[in-house]
């Protein structure tokens, strides 16, 4: 009977070790999720952190959703081209001439928008004072340590 019981309390004990080991495989998690580089909610999730005043925060939101309108029909558009280009690829004999003038009009759309992202961060990074730009490159500074080289991608670690 004592044997059973050490027996049970063994592989009750063994168990409940085995499922506290964290996955050797799971994907380490950030909190908060951050994005890689300097995007356009930034602003917004970090204002609190810049002491933003009343002005900053409504022209920075009322730039956000110009901008927003802006990218809005360039990302609708890119992703016709891209599903366009899933449809080339997947033909039964591909023209390579349509799949590249299709990759360059994709790479164009890419270009577009970040032309337009880069823009408004300029537009949004002069209306800071000296303070809060300093603030801001720090924050920016402590993620990239955070997160490593490649940032936080599944399988890349």
């Amino acid at each position: 009977m004592k044997t059973k019981i050490l027996m049970f309390f063994l592989l009750m004990s063994l168990s409940v070790v085995l499922i506290a080991q964290p996955e050797e495989n799971a994907v380490k998690s950030f909190q908060g999720k951050p994005q890689p580089g300097f995007k356009v909610g930034e602003f917004k999730r970090d204002g609190n952190r810049l002491n933003l005043t009343d002005a900053q925060k409504e022209s920075f939101k009322a730039s956000t959703m110009a901008t927003q309108k802006l990218l809005m029909p360039l990302r609708n558009e890119l992703g016709e081209a891209e599903a366009h280009q899933k449809t080339l690829l997947s033909a039964e004999k591909p023209d390579l001439g349509a799949i590249n003038k299709n990759i360059e009009k994709i790479g164009g759309i890419r270009i577009e928008m970040a032309e337009v992202q880069t823009k408004h961060r300029l537009e949004m990074r002069a209306q800071l004072t000296d303070e809060q730009r300093l603030k801001l490159e720090l924050f920016k500074g402590k993620l990239k340590q955070a997160r490593g080289h490649f940032g936080n991608r599944p399988g890349r670690e």
